[in-house]
């Protein structure tokens, strides 16, 4: 039976993260495009529970990893869930609330 992330140590998630990425390259040379896409979301659950929660807050706006002109602003956290609004460039919500792994918010934006 397989461990749930959560109960990894950073050390034991360090090495599942290069298991995923290697099965994930050699997915990706084998044109498995679905099996490729699959390792990618564990990688990023993985990297999720490698960061603390605690650096992120309410009313944060974040930049979103492969996202481009789209950002996220959190609602509320729970675990290493993120949830709220992803906006467009223009400030537009593009979808209802949802939520994300931490993991995806890239660089902060300061609102002045």
């Amino acid at each position: 039976m397989e461990r749930r992330y959560s109960e990894y140590t950073i050390p034991e998630l360090r090495s599942e993260i290069g298991r995923l990425k290697a099965k994930a390259q050699n997915a990706e040379q084998l044109g498995m495009v679905n099996e490729f896409e699959v390792y990618q979301r564990k990688m990023v659950m993985a990297e999720a529970y490698m960061m603390d929660p605690k650096d992120y807050s309410k009313g944060d706006v974040y930049e979103l990893e492969g996202a481009v002109g789209e950002t996220f602003t959190i609602s509320y956290l729970k675990g290493v869930f993120a949830w709220g609004t992803r906006r467009s460039v223009d400030g537009d919500i593009i979808d209802e609330e949802e939520a994300l792994p931490i993991s995806l918010l890239k660089n902060k934006i300061e609102l002045y």
